[in-house]
């Protein structure tokens, strides 16, 4: 129990980071995830969770492998640009993106998800170092 603070430390930094990862993520996509999502729409639900997924994966490995919570947040920084990137990239390759999101087709939305928890997955293997 000695180690409680330390642990309350961590956990409070990844929920802060995921809390602001999430914010920045649904201020750049070009849709309202939390409109979309209170409207039913599955689509932007699935990728929101996804983008969710793959950034907690990255949290999970930097807090397992920093030496501070500044190396944890500074890691964290980095691999928030990679999930971002990848939102990026499936924007630019699948140019019907936005209104496939919007009108609610799910296939789009599990296409953001697998690729942004693979993106989370190699992000952490990447920071595990």
């Amino acid at each position: 129990m000695s180690n409680l603070p330390l642990y309350l430390a961590y956990v409070g930094t990844a929920v802060a980071l995921l809390v602001v990862f999430t914010a920045i993520y649904v201020v750049i996509t070009p849709y309202r995830e939390f409109t979309l999502i209170r409207n039913g729409n599955k689509a932007a639900a699935i990728s929101l969770g996804g983008t969710q997924i793959g950034f907690g994966l990255v949290l999970a490995s930097t807090a397992s492998h920093s030496v501070s919570l500044t190396d944890m947040a500074m890691w964290a920084a980095v691999a928030l640009a990679f999930q971002l990137g990848a939102f990026f990239v499936v924007a630019l390759i699948l140019k019907e993106f936005r209104e496939a999101i919007e009108s609610g087709k799910e296939s789009y939305g599990i296409l953001l998800a697998a690729i942004s928890i693979t993106v989370g997955l190699i992000n952490a293997g990447a920071v595990s170092f």
